[in-house]
């Protein structure tokens, strides 16, 4: 199954007319069982992926590891660890404007006590990079001492950027290089190949393409990366999703759905029906007063994934 296949997003074609309710109906949400199924893939192309990484390893000074602020840790790829050696590491938690605030400073304050350096960014506006280039020197001190101390002070520092498909990488690096040839898209697996860039402060960033692990353990993981696009929509059931994704919000960020949607309240209600308001409030019903299941789940992930509900964050330290 290839990575590269475009999510599906509302609109781009007719939804499946779906008439029946997905799920048991009036079903309580519980967060320890998934409506979803455990999502188990590894595109082929990702082993090469981790071949090439373990190569290109040896030719860089330190890691930009770019990971989803919404989803810390499960958009962690926890082979990381092993194929960059330990290399120095500044952790980038991107999409921090639309994640909450409140929980990416905990999670801030958790990699730093793990020894990394993290920074809430956006890497599509540049907000939080401005001093990306001083936190590199600053972390690599040490070596570049070493270099200055042999003539060398004029070496270029050599950074590999690594994550997950979907995560971020092609954008930060076209806002480090200021409009690079890094391709972007809304969907994972775009970037193919590895490629050299230069960006200020003399130095020079190693793109890779994004790599997922053979299996996730964690059902919970496969579910969070789901909501956030880093797995195809494909490969998972849409409307199921949706309802995983109402119930946690339910539970942590009603107000959210209340403002957005327009709702009285959302307390007492299972996500289905949660699910059926905001269908009727849209006017997502077919021929005969139906709910159209399908296309209200298409549009409240892509929602949510466009940050229109507001700044959520699924996973807390």
């Amino acid at each position: 199954m290839s990575g590269s296949g475009s999510q599906r997003k509302q609109g781009s074609k007719p939804p499946r007319k779906k008439t029946s309710a997905p799920g048991a109906k009036g079903a309580e949400f519980n967060e320890n069982t998934q409506n979803t199924q455990n999502i188990q893939w590894y595109p082929g192309h990702m082993t090469k992926t981790r071949r090439q990484m373990e190569q290109c390893i040896k030719l860089v000074d330190g890691v930009v590891e770019i990971i989803d602020a919404r989803i810390p840790m499960s958009s962690r790829n926890p082979e990381i660890d092993s194929i960059t050696s330990h290399r120095p590491r500044i952790i980038l938690l991107n999409k921090a404007d639309i994640a909450d605030s409140a929980a990416t400073s905990r999670w801030i304050e958790y990699f730093s006590k793990s020894g990394a350096k993290a920074i809430a960014c956006d890497c599509k506006t540049g907000k939080g990079l401005n001093h990306f280039s001083d936190e590199v020197r600053r972390l690599l001190a040490d070596k570049i001492a070493v270099w200055e101390s042999k003539g060398m002070g004029g070496r270029s520092v050599r950074l590999m950027v690594v994550g997950i498909p979907n995560v971020g990488k092609s954008s930060f690096i076209n806002r480090m290089a200021k409009g690079g040839k890094a391709k972007v898209a809304d969907r994972p697996g775009v970037t193919r190949g590895n490629q050299w860039f230069t960006i200020g402060g003399g130095i020079e960033l190693l793109d890779t393409p994004g790599v997922l692990w053979p299996k996730f353990d964690d059902p919970e993981v496969g579910r969070r990366l789901a909501f956030t696009g880093a797995v195809k929509d494909a490969v998972v059931d849409i409307e199921s999703l949706c309802l995983d994704l109402l119930g946690y919000m339910g539970s942590h960020y009603p107000e959210r759905l209340c403002e957005r949607y327009r709702l009285d309240s959302v307390e007492g209600l299972t996500p289905l029906e949660t699910m059926e308001l905001i269908a009727k409030k849209r006017g997502m019903m077919i021929r005969g007063g139906d709910i159209d299941y399908e296309r209200v789940s298409v549009m409240i992930l892509d929602e949510y994934r466009a940050g229109k509900l507001g700044r959520i964050s699924l996973e807390l330290p």
